[in-house]
């Protein structure tokens, strides 16, 4: 068998550990006579396997008590309306920090439930920074504030954790979208009153959506809200109100084990950095690549990248793939080139990425 270096932006590579752990339980769980696949929501042995991942993730993100976590579905692009549905409340007002592409659909999707404030935006360099909180322009009574702290698309990462206290609004819940680097850093769970993530890109794969919301926002679901995308409805029922995704909820758990025997989100974020700074170091040297994201702002997980001259984009794609390093191709909305260096992908395979752009930049150049 021969496998790949599996670039792409999500679906993801998983560890091959995972993917071999889930291959020998396929026809067996456990000794149960039948697969995660087959098994009954409701039954011992899945409520079992979903109560450990809830404990393996809560441990992970060192999430507080006084949180609940959700295993929904829709992904990340249906929160865009979920949250707003469930978080308004009384309030009239949301508040959005558009830093690229996700957050221009996160607020335009918002603006069916809710008046929409842009309390900042980057949109006029091309979406390659981050606004500091400082300079974020909130409503008088927002219901929250959303960031996308990772933007897949535009590879661009908050070099700092939102604290709405800087400019005297601690009050305002702030709400992540952490699809594309969740469990990839550490981070302060207590500085957002909700965080999200769909989890085909670090966790597991597509199929199911992870939600960490506080308790004091459960609750406030407009009446038009489906109850199955109802928070509190959905942490009333441990997130089985309706059949949950158990098979990507079954691999999301042994991703969560195997994460806590690398050493925890801290190891792993070490990696992480060791892995985004060989390639950046490699782009910032050359002068036939460039990166055009604020270096303050660069993503570790998302690195998009351009040929100087882009009459080599299918040359390079094609001579990559042939070279076993695959799904290269940027967004379609920026072009160019992207490398997702999730957490399941080692330093070798970034090596490898390096040593094959170096090669191709010297016989084309």
């Amino acid at each position: 068998m021969s496998r790949v270096w599996n670039f792409s932006a999500g679906p993801a590579a998983l560890p091959e550990e995972v993917l071999r752990q889930a291959a020998e339980e396929m026809l067996d769980w456990h000794g149960s006579g039948m697969g995660v696949m087959e098994m009954s929501h409701r039954g011992k042995e899945f409520t079992a396997i979903a109560a450990q991942a809830e404990v393996d993730l809560r441990t992970l993100l060192a999430v507080p008590d006084d949180y609940r976590i959700l295993f929904m579905q829709g992904g990340a692009i249906a929160e865009n309306a979920i949250i707003p549905m469930n978080l308004m409340g009384d309030k009239r007002v949301a508040d959005y920090v558009v830093t690229g592409s996700w957050t221009q659909k996160s607020q335009k999707e918002a603006r069916k439930y809710a008046e929409v404030n842009i309390a900042a935006t980057s949109e006029a360099s091309g979406f390659t920074t981050v606004p500091p909180v400082t300079d974020w322009k909130l409503s008088a009574d927002p219901a929250y504030v959303f960031t996308c702290t990772n933007e897949t698309i535009d590879g661009v990462e908050y070099p700092f954790e939102p604290d709405l206290a800087q400019i005297g609004r601690g009050e305002v819940p702030v709400v992540a979208d952490m699809s594309s680097h969740i469990l990839s850093r550490v981070i302060d769970v207590s500085k957002y009153g909700l965080i999200f993530g769909g989890a085909q890109k670090n966790i597991g794969p597509a199929g199911l959506t992870i939600v960490i919301v506080r308790e004091d926002l459960l609750g406030r679901a407009m009446p038009h809200c489906p109850s199955a995308f109802d928070y509190k409805t959905v942490a009333d029922n441990g997130s089985m109100y309706n059949t949950p995704p158990t098979y990507a909820i079954y691999i999301a758990g042994l991703v969560f084990q195997w994460l806590k025997r690398q050493g925890g989100v801290a190891a792993i974020e070490a990696q992480n950095i060791a892995k985004a700074k060989l390639l950046y170091d490699f782009l910032d040297s050359s002068d036939f690549y460039e990166n055009r994201v604020d270096p303050a702002c660069r993503s570790r997980m998302n690195v998009p990248f351009f040929l100087k001259d882009e009459a080599l984009n299918e040359a390079f794609l094609a001579a990559a793939k042939a070279a076993g390093l695959v799904q290269l191709r940027g967004h379609k909305s920026v072009g160019g080139m992207r490398a997702s260096i999730y957490n399941a992908m080692p330093l070798a395979g970034v090596q490898a990425l390096v040593d094959f752009m170096r090669d191709f930049a010297a016989r084309k150049a």
